[in-house]
């Protein structure tokens, strides 16, 4: 009951306020001020205002939201640990087995042209005794072509 007095009085102060910006000439303002004014009597009218204070005053009411927040807490943690995890479990498993396969190229032994490049020319090198010196050879083949 005190509730929908309040609300009526708020929505006639509202209107005496719009009346007089109405007296100013400044209609565009006192029409805004009226419709923010009657949205009192408008809730009273439809109810909300008498809902809201049951359920302001009934622990059922107020049990219940705390159990949304509950979930709402539970729900958002979850978000927390799968951006920083990585995922579902799903998804790790997927990237796993896609960092597994990019392990080992399987073309990174040979090499890469492309068209405007030439081959780098072999250095006149003396011939090794040893078949050690194959390896050098490609080692230095490999950084050469890298530029290094």
């Amino acid at each position: 009951m005190i509730a929908e007095t309040v609300c009526s009085a708020v929505s006639a102060a509202g209107l005496g306020i719009a009346a007089v910006t109405a007296y100013r000439k400044r209609f565009l303002a006192a029409a805004r001020i009226a419709a923010y004014a009657l949205v009192p009597v408008g809730l009273v009218m439809t109810g909300v205002v008498g809902w809201l204070a049951d359920t302001a005053f009934s622990p059922t009411a107020w049990a219940g939201f705390a159990v949304l927040a509950a979930a709402w807490l539970l729900f958002m943690t979850v978000r927390a640990v799968e951006r920083r995890g990585g995922g579902t479990r799903k998804e790790r498993k997927a990237a796993a087995r896609a960092a597994q396969r990019e392990a080992v190229a399987p073309t990174a032994s040979a090499p890469s042209l492309s068209q405007g490049s030439r081959p780098a020319a072999r250095p006149a090198t003396t011939p090794r005794a040893s078949g050690a010196g194959d390896d050098f050879s490609d080692i230095e083949a490999i950084l050469k072509k890298h530029g290094i």
